[in-house]
């Protein structure tokens, strides 16, 4: 198997996700820092417009939103596995609501004012000005929730989170799964990138001590290479060929030119070919100077497939 390469940068949310299964399943990688905001050209030449942060690719293949790479990442090294056969469907339920219910109120309370100006550090106004509008586009122009809701919702979620953590050291049991990897970056996003509001984590103890066990399990082992190393890499080889069941819930054959684009959020859309549809995944073949022939591989859940002349 080619190299696992992870496109990200430090700061990232969703990022550390991956970077924590990556540590808890000891894995060795190669890391590319990518932007933080537009343009990203490197990652557009091969995805072809899917922009969020981050993204895996091996070889010629490039895997779009973490639910999907994790599941990539459980093929590539099924133990310690990240779906116990006891919760199997729990656990994937509990880490999609904190993917995408907790994480958005967590966020916008991580950026009030006070822990906005840590984050921006000393970047000069007019990159703050330009990080605030990248943002607001991916959101769709939609307004960010205001610090006071923010701050109810985060600490009802993390009572919840609490709730779980009594008695055992992770969500589910005695060892981590999806469900913690989902729920704890933004935690970890509050703990070090934005210290000064972290004491909401005061009242829940229980969050805080799961949090230190989750990142002690580190981000395994990486070594950096540019981002023309990993396109050149797309360029040497091929991708794969998915040799899983046409599931067609959409109308549109095999072969055809379609879009596909996140529900919402970072709404870019991708175009190419669809080359498979399986049950849990959509896959589109694309081409680009850069890096040549790629497959791009997109979960069901969370994202929607058209025609491209729809």
């Amino acid at each position: 198997m080619s190299d696992l390469i992870l496109h990200h940068y430090p700061t990232s949310p969703f990022a550390e996700k991956i970077r924590l299964v990556m540590g808890f399943k000891q894995l060795s990688w190669k890391s590319v820092i990518i932007p933080m905001m537009m343009p990203k050209p490197d990652v557009v030449a091969l995805t072809g417009g899917y922009r969020r942060t981050p993204l895996l690719q091996i070889g010629a293949d490039v895997y779009c939103d973490t639910a999907l790479i994790c599941d990539v990442l459980e093929h590539v090294k099924p133990s310690p596995t990240l779906f116990p056969s006891e919760h199997k469907g729990l656990v994937r339920i509990v880490a999609q609501w904190a993917d995408a219910l907790t994480f958005s109120p967590a966020m916008a309370y991580n950026f009030q004012p006070q822990g906005a100006a840590q984050i921006m550090g000393d970047k000069p106004p007019e990159w703050a000005k330009a990080f605030v509008a990248d943002r607001q586009a991916m959101r769709g122009g939609a307004p960010r929730m205001l610090p006071s809701d923010a701050t109810a919702t985060y600490k009802s979620y993390l009572r919840r989170l609490s709730d779980m953590l009594d008695g055992q050291p992770f969500l589910m049991g005695d060892q981590p799964c999806v469900a913690d990897f989902s729920a704890v970056h933004p935690v970890w996003f509050t703990q070090y990138r934005t210290p000064s509001v972290a004491g909401i984590l005061d009242a829940t103890p229980l969050v805080r001590s799961w949090l230190d066990r989750m990142v002690a399990l580190g981000h395994g082992s990486h070594s950096e290479i540019s981002s023309s190393d990993a396109l050149a890499v797309a360029k040497e080889h091929s991708p794969i060929v998915l040799d899983e069941p046409f599931q067609d819930d959409h109308g549109i054959p095999l072969g055809s030119e379609v879009v596909v684009a996140a529900e919402s959020f970072g709404t870019e859309p991708t175009h190419g070919q669809l080359v498979a549809a399986t049950r849990t995944r959509m896959t589109l073949r694309r081409s680009d100077a850069r890096s040549g022939t790629v497959h791009v591989h997109f979960p069901r859940i969370g994202f929607t497939l058209k025609k491209a002349d729809a």
